[in-house]
């Protein structure tokens, strides 16, 4: 990979890229070939679009970053859509209309379709936020509802039993829940037990540390600031390397539904 000549914005040697594009079945998307988007109600921010439905998810990803004065004054979601945000590295103002709450670095809110979302950068640094919406699947005698909290404040489990791979779960499990947010970590040589295949699509933003990602039954080197989109049924399985931090990532799954015909 080239590095970036800080005088004339040039990559120092030829242009490259890890990116890795298999629409419908698979995606990495390294953090220096995003681009930024303009998206209404987005005032003052860096947008980036990441899995979404022309890549083959259900769903869309984003990776914003507020700058100072950054907001979205408008409200994101809306009738139908479900939205989700984890705070990255920062300090937001995060509401519904009715409350706010203030979100610093590993802080959440999870709001339910037809209930928008409100945000304001509360520091003169950037925020760095990671988005989600998808359009919500009903069932009957059941709702999903507003849940905010701070990561601290899980308690991880064993995945699986293997006391090096550890999963944190941010929502209920409630069957009003169409989805779910996780963080995944695995300590350095830490891996799946088995690649995995599944009915389940995953977007997936890596939080920190460096690893081996196999999808489709080819391995991938992965590192901090990645984002990989995984479509149902792909295999999958992940170790990470090094030896400073773990490999964790956040990513979304669809869950208690039945596959529709």
């Amino acid at each position: 990979m080239g590095y970036k000549n800080n005088n004339t914005g040039y990559l120092e040697g030829l242009l490259q890229s890890r990116a890795i594009i298999k629409k419908n079945n698979y995606a990495i998307l390294p953090h220096d070939g995003l681009v930024n988007n303009v998206i209404p109600g987005f005032d003052q921010c860096d947008c980036s679009i990441l899995g979404s439905q022309k890549l083959g998810a259900s769903f869309v990803d984003y990776l914003i970053s507020f700058k100072k004065d950054g907001a979205n004054t408008v409200g994101f979601g809306g009738p139908g859509i479900e939205t989700f945000l984890y705070v990255i590295d920062g300090h937001l103002s995060v509401g519904d209309g009715h409350e706010t709450h203030d979100l610093q670095t590993g802080g959440y809110m999870y709001l339910p379709a037809g209930e928008k979302m409100y945000m304001k950068n509360l520091q003169d640094e950037a925020t760095e936020v990671f988005l989600y919406k998808k359009r919500y699947q009903p069932i009957e005698g059941h709702e999903a509802y507003k849940v905010t909290g701070h990561v601290s404040d899980l308690t991880p489990i064993q995945y699986e039993g293997m006391e090096d791979v550890l999963l944190w779960d941010f929502l209920p499990k409630d069957l009003g829940f169409d989805m779910n947010m996780h963080i995944l970590s695995f300590e350095p040589g830490a891996s799946h037990g088995y690649i995995e295949t599944h009915y389940q699509e995953h977007g997936a933003y890596l939080l920190s540390g460096k690893g081996m990602y196999n999808l489709d039954n080819q391995w991938f080197p992965v590192e901090k600031g990645d984002y990989i989109f995984m479509s149902a049924y792909v295999q999958q399985a992940a170790y990470g390397v090094g030896r400073d931090e773990p490999l964790s990532y956040i990513y979304s799954k669809d869950c208690n539904r039945d596959p529709e015909i």
